[in-house]
């Protein structure tokens, strides 16, 4: 068979590179008659590689936007567990600090030790009074916090009232004034009560 110029020769081990470099070269230099073809070739060629970048383009992007929204959500799911984890180790440990404060007043009132009833109701008294100020009642002292009360919108005013009057037995007739452990405990009965209606504890 006969072979021209155009002709690529294709050896027992692979095609004649130098053939194809000539080839190249004609078009390049454009002394080949298919070279209109050849750019035309390559105009196709560009074509869809501009397809295959604009939907790689777009893939990356929904790639970068689902792993940003991924990140985001497993952020949520962290934080939330985190939260989960703080409040069950403050359910296993006490609670908050006011049910830790409560906890160890009721302990106090457990003691043998008298000293030990006196010093609850007292620490329950000044509970009670931060219950009722951040319940917006005013006044300088517990007794005008509570004259400003009213049983319409505060149920265990009475219990409050209870309470605060042994507290005041104490605090000024502590000389002739005997409590015993069970007025300690009677005390603390209306004082959760007061609390519980507050969610204080």
């Amino acid at each position: 068979m006969q072979l021209d110029d155009n002709d690529i020769i294709y050896n027992n081990y692979g095609p004649d590179l130098l053939g194809i470099f000539r080839k190249i070269a004609e078009v390049i230099s454009g002394s080949d008659a298919s070279a209109g073809g050849f750019l035309d070739f390559l105009s196709r060629v560009w074509e869809i590689w501009s397809i295959i970048a604009f939907l790689l383009s777009a893939l990356f992007i929904y790639g970068i936007i689902y792993t940003y929204l991924r990140i985001n959500q497993l952020s949520e799911e962290e934080a939330k567990n985190l939260s989960d984890a703080e409040q069950a180790w403050k359910d296993k440990h006490g609670g908050s600090q006011e049910n830790r404060r409560w906890n160890e007043i009721q302990g106090h009132v457990s003691s043998d030790n008298p000293n030990d009833w006196k010093l609850a109701i007292i620490e329950a008294d000044i509970i009670l009074g931060e219950v009722l100020s951040k319940a917006g009642y005013a006044g300088h002292s517990i007794g005008e916090q509570l004259k400003g009360a009213s049983a319409a919108n505060f149920a265990t005013i009475q219990d409050a009232w209870d309470a605060h009057l042994i507290r005041n037995k104490i605090a000024h007739r502590s000389a002739d004034f005997v409590l015993t452990q069970a007025m300690a405990k009677e005390a603390m009965i209306k004082y959760e009560r007061v609390f519980r209606e507050f969610e204080a504890v």
